[in-house]
């Protein structure tokens, strides 16, 4: 068994060498602690004759006290020396010129569904939100689809199972709102949507839609036509005109694809709208007669108008993007042109 001298000699050299107060605690369990070398010194009294043991153990805890003594003064030095390298490493120059804060801004498209949600809200429609994982039957079904439409194969969509999906359109969430009220209703969403595609610069699996509808007595395709209207002239200039053609979609009958006159040339064409003098938006119509009897409205009293159209393609008229890949990818050297 190692001498009392003999640990202490050691412990007062390891201190005496420790170059951090990390090390330095680690010594102090070492030799002092309770498995430490020191204390288990202790343990040899009960080998010793009686009259020994009083002598060894004053040796023993005098020992510990000149390792803590020297412990506690090596920590000291240490502390001070690691605190002026701190201070160092720290230092600053108040007579430098301080750095610009960096402050969150809204995302193109945020700020692009604000600018929605005031237009649509100024003409009198509720906003309300429905869910990204939603039911089979809502997003088809309670849609008129019929059970071969093309849009419900797997390639097109993203089916969690038989009953869930991840919705494909926002339209979605009409036959909730049918479940739930009776006319007159005016209501429309922004949401994200998704979709099985391959990513290109004018197609993703993940996009925005806003979806609008309206059910009320006496709705007609001029109601529907002067919505729209309103709607382009508040986010796309007052200038801007609304033209309808003839389309198909399930939910409504009739159906109409709708453009606006192109702001950026005033219909003369341009390199915007390849020289059309349009620009496509989306689909629209009046709602389906029988999507309204499904949930018990009377279609002899009521009619509505329905009209959806992407979100990105606003921001990208109006800023000339032409990749729409650009708006998920998060560089800020991007994101930083545009207005918050």
């Amino acid at each position: 068994m190692p001498s009392i001298e003999t640990v202490e000699r050691e412990a007062m050299e390891a201190v005496a060498a420790a170059s951090s107060t990390q090390e330095l605690r680690e010594l102090e369990i070492r030799f002092l602690g309770k498995q430490g070398v020191l204390t288990g010194l202790l343990r040899a009294i009960g080998q010793l004759p009686p009259e020994e043991k009083p002598r060894f153990g004053q040796q023993v805890n005098a020992a510990k006290a000149r390792v803590q003594a020297a412990i506690d003064e090596r920590e000291r030095e240490l502390k001070r020396l690691e605190n002026a390298a701190r201070f160092e490493r720290e230092r600053i120059d108040p007579t430098m010129p301080g750095r610009r804060w960096r402050v969150g801004r809204r995302h193109v498209l945020q700020a692009t569904a604000d600018r929605i949600k005031a237009v649509l809200g100024g003409l009198g429609f509720e906003y309300l939100e429905s869910p990204e994982l939603e039911l089979f039957r809502y997003n088809f079904e309670a849609l008129n689809y019929p059970p071969d439409h093309p849009a419900m194969d797997e390639q097109d969509t993203f089916y969690i199972d038989d009953q869930h999906l991840l919705r494909t359109q926002c339209t979605a969430i009409q036959g909730r709102v049918f479940e739930r009220r009776k006319p007159p209703l005016r209501v429309f969403t922004i949401g994200r949507t998704y979709r099985n595609e391959n990513v290109d610069r004018t197609h993703g699996h993940t996009f925005h839609q806003v979806d609008c509808f309206m059910v009320d007595e006496g709705v007609s395709m001029a109601h529907l036509k002067g919505t729209l209207g309103q709607f382009a002239r508040s986010m796309f200039g007052s200038d801007v005109r609304v033209r309808f053609r003839p389309d198909f979609f399930p939910f409504v009958e009739p159906g109409v694809d709708y453009a606006i006159s192109c702001p950026f040339c005033g219909g003369s064409g341009c390199a915007v709208c390849k020289g059309s003098g349009w620009i496509e938006l989306g689909g629209a119509g009046l709602v389906h007669p029988n999507i309204l009897e499904a949930y018990g409205i009377d279609t002899d009293r009521y009619s509505g108008f329905a009209f959806g159209l992407g979100v990105e393609r606003i921001p990208m008229m109006s800023h000339g993007i032409d990749d729409l890949r650009h708006f998920l990818e998060n560089d800020l050297r991007f994101l930083e042109q545009f207005p918050s």
